[in-house]
């Protein structure tokens, strides 16, 4: 035996005295990718071998969806800390001036003011959100770029407002090998000032100037997994050192081919619901509702992809 009777009780002894170690379940909702976890307090998750289970699932499916979470803004930002580390605060509505929540980490998707009233259909606020149902991934404009989003849903409408997540490591997986020879070496300028504008935004000269993006590589590699994955979006405005119209037609074909119905998951959001998607193997969008008859809010907090230690 590896212990004495005497250690193997004090051993029994120790173990019992400790939080009880959950295991998660994923149940697939998709596929390829996405999965609904095991129910799971979220708030109160301190569990370092849960957390890890967590991270785990994210290499795996992209997507998790939780449901049932009661969380609040401070407890969410602070389970995205103990996930994943630093959070993105560099948005592009800090460019604008800001959010009602006076805190940049914790992004504002809602179609209400700060009285909790419907946004006017002119509203600034609103063309600038309008833009979420481009095809995309959070925070490919800075650097380093987002890695972690996790959306809390505290109102939902009665129909519509859902998201839709694209699988990048199937649309990669897919491609013929040749084409893929020819993407690994090619990068992309990635900018929010670019998907706002072609929706017709218009940013003062000082708030373009803030956000003048970043350059990403257009196929990334997941470190602990080895599974490549396209990194598109539409932040993304042209391909470097291609010329503009072919880097852009390229970027068009990408973006179509990865967001066919066999690469696509939509999820319909419950009130409760907390969704983690890693932004750097999916893209996402928002799909319409009556916004201006019904409130929609979510909260969402975004991890930077940093090294771990």
């Amino acid at each position: 035996p590896l212990y004495s009777s005497a250690a193997s009780d004090v051993y029994k002894r120790q173990d019992s005295a400790r939080e009880p170690r959950m295991t998660l379940r994923f149940r697939p909702l998709h596929p390829s990718f996405a999965a609904e976890a095991s129910p799971v307090d979220l708030s109160t998750l301190t569990a370092a071998d849960t957390l890890a289970e967590i991270r785990d699932g994210m290499h795996r499916y992209g997507v998790l969806v939780f449901r049932d979470q009661t969380l609040d803004d401070v407890t969410q930002l602070s389970f995205a800390e103990r996930v994943d580390g630093e959070l993105h605060a560099k948005t592009g509505a800090a460019a604008l001036g800001g959010n009602r929540f006076g805190n940049e980490a914790l992004v504002d998707i809602s179609n209400v003011d700060e009285r909790g009233d419907l946004l006017m259909t002119d509203d600034r606020r609103r063309h600038y959100g309008l833009a979420n149902r481009l095809w995309h991934t959070d925070a490919s404009f800075v650097e380093p770029p987002g890695r972690y989003s996790m959306l809390s849903a505290r109102l939902v409408p009665p129909v519509g407002g859902d998201t839709e997540f694209a699988d990048m490591r199937a649309a990669w997986d897919s491609l013929a090998p040749g084409m893929q020879s020819r993407l690994l070496p090619l990068q992309a300028h990635h900018s929010i000032a670019y998907s706002r504008e072609t929706l017709g935004f218009e940013f003062s000269p000082a708030e373009a100037g803030r956000l003048r993006g970043v350059i990403q590589p257009l196929v990334r590699v997941n470190a602990v997994t080895g599974r490549h994955s396209l990194y598109l979006a539409s932040h993304a405005s042209r391909i470097v050192d291609w010329p503009l119209p072919e880097g852009r037609l390229l970027l068009r074909d990408l973006m179509e081919h990865a967001t066919q119905p066999a690469f696509v998951y939509r999820h319909q959001w419950r009130t409760g619901d907390l969704v983690i998607w890693d932004n750097l193997a999916t893209m996402h969008r928002a799909t319409p509702f009556a916004d201006g008859e019904h409130r929609r809010e979510l909260r969402r907090v975004t991890t930077l992809d940093l090294p771990r230690g």
